[in-house]
């Protein structure tokens, strides 16, 4: 498959909001009715701290309906693992219940920061949240001792059988310079989660990073969007393939989008994808130059 992208759909420019004076990372979707997503993303204020807010969105009209005019989720209490920010990931609904994995922030002494996985939930569609820990559902293991189990794609596979995707830390080469790639967790219930240590896409020579899973089952086939980066700045988006969900196999070369042209806001980075499949076509909501500064972009599968 191929891909046609529509370009910037949200920047923090069209909206005099308080709370979002720049960014619109990891944008995640829930769908309403019809066409219309509520499409979550994390913005920065004037002080660069990072909240999770929403933007409803008409995929067949291209157009925003909708912004939340407050955020639906702020930085944890001081001392917690998300204290200095929350960025959204993935979310589920569950009956009249939405969950959000989310991204916690903390700076560290040691190290530039930690960004483990907590879980909110919400009884309104998103309109707002609260969280079911204060501590995150993820944990250090021996296994996994650094503070980077982050970026988590959750899906329930049956009734008691639950997987996580998520970004993992295996070293920090020096205080600002991490490598990770993304492992898989398990649960019966989609808050506790069994974590083994089990790679699903490993680094390739030269890669630092392999990040923000992004996944659809598909006539029998889990299909994996991520991004992977060589030079730090500079992530392109990778796609990979499972059979059970465990064990992948990459097929970056099938991904077929890339950065843009010069000054297209995504010339020099495309990542974070979030891709669903609406009325029998992909839509990837991404985002472009320096980690989702301009806002939310969006890419549409080309019809044949």
């Amino acid at each position: 498959m191929k891909w046609e992208k529509i370009g910037l759909i949200a920047s923090p420019k069209l909206f005099n909001l308080k709370w979002w004076s720049s960014y619109g990372m990891d944008p995640c979707t829930l769908k309403l009715k019809g066409d219309l997503y509520r499409i979550f993303f994390c913005g920065r204020n004037s002080k660069n701290i990072s909240m999770i807010g929403y933007f409803d969105y008409d995929l067949k009209k291209h157009e925003i309906k909708k912004i939340s005019k407050k955020p639906v989720l702020v930085p944890g209490e001081l001392g917690a693992f998300d204290d200095n920010g929350v960025t959204a990931s993935c979310l589920i609904k569950i009956k009249n219940l939405v969950y959000l994995y989310y991204i916690g922030w903390k700076p560290k002494s040691t190290t530039r920061y930690s960004l483990m996985t907590g879980l909110a939930i919400s009884k309104n569609n998103g309109k707002s949240f609260k969280r079911y820990s204060r501590s995150s559902i993820l944990n250090l293991t021996d296994k996994e001792p650094f503070s980077i189990l982050t970026a988590p794609y959750v899906m329930k596979i049956k009734e008691n059988k639950w997987f996580m995707w998520y970004v993992s830390c295996n070293k920090w080469v020096n205080k600002d310079y991490p490598k990770y790639d993304i492992k898989l967790a398990t649960s019966s219930d989609g808050k506790s989660w069994l974590q083994e240590g089990l790679t699903s896409i490993k680094l390739k020579k030269n890669e630092r990073a392999v990040a923000r899973p992004s996944v659809l089952y598909e006539n029998g086939i889990y299909k994996m969007w991520f991004c992977y980066e060589k030079t730090v700045g500079r992530y392109k988006i990778g796609y990979a393939e499972s059979g059970n969900g465990v064990n992948w196999k990459r097929k970056d070369n099938k991904a077929n989008i890339s950065t843009g042209k010069e000054n297209d806001g995504d010339d020099k980075m495309i990542a974070y994808p979030h891709v669903i499949k609406h009325k029998g076509l992909k839509y990837m909501f991404y985002n472009g130059n320096d980690y989702g500064k301009e806002g939310v972009y969006l890419a549409l599968e080309k019809k044949n």
